[in-house]
């Protein structure tokens, strides 16, 4: 068999070729089996770091704990002055005594004349208020000091009205007084409103 010129030609561009891509693929799979390096030289410094700042805040836990445990009881401490009552109409009970033993214990004794029981509404999100309202005589020095001993009771109580009046004898120096008080009760006690479209 006899080659051509052109044959030859033909043949030698294939050699080459075929060395071209066998470098070429030797080339390649040399370079993807090498391991990819990773710089790692923060990696030490940084987890130091994050060690350094979990410690700090593990130091703080037992701080927040005391304080937490502080709060806590200055919450029961105010807490215990709530008026506890079951009912809403109880609490009203409640603080009406309250009213009728600070007025017994004046001399001479108040004698509540008139009470009118208030409503309860919502203080804030936690707590609720209810409402009485009472009508008596007494001198001016009565007032004072059943105004004081209002706020002197253990229970959260305080006086949202007051209006003092003259009485027709001049000669007792007594004086016309409606009071109105309210009491702080656990929000338990406060129905809820429907709004405007409840059913």
């Amino acid at each position: 068999m006899k080659l051509t010129p052109r044959d030859r030609r033909f043949l030698a561009w294939g050699g080459v070729s075929v060395l071209l891509f066998v470098v070429a693929e030797f080339w390649q799979s040399n370079s993807a089996s090498e391991p990819v390096v990773v710089s790692s030289t923060n990696s030490v410094e940084s987890a130091e770091k994050r060690l350094a700042r979990l410690r700090d805040v593990a130091a703080t836990v037992p701080g927040k704990e005391a304080a937490l445990k502080v709060v806590e009881a200055e919450v029961a401490k105010r807490e215990s002055g709530l008026i506890q009552a079951p009912t809403a109409a109880q609490a009203r009970a409640q603080l009406l005594q309250i009213l009728e033993r600070l007025c017994a214990a004046e001399n001479p004794p108040i004698r509540i004349q008139t009470d009118e029981l208030g409503g309860i509404s919502p203080l804030g999100t936690d707590y609720g208020s209810i409402d009485i309202a009472v009508q008596i005589q007494c001198s001016i020095e009565q007032l004072v000091n059943l105004l004081a001993a209002i706020a002197a009771q253990p229970e959260l109580i305080y006086t949202t009205d007051l209006r003092v009046t003259s009485t027709n004898n001049p000669k007792e120096k007594l004086v016309g007084v409606h009071l109105a008080v309210s009491g702080v009760v656990p929000r338990k006690l406060v129905p809820d409103k429907k709004g405007a479209g409840g059913v």
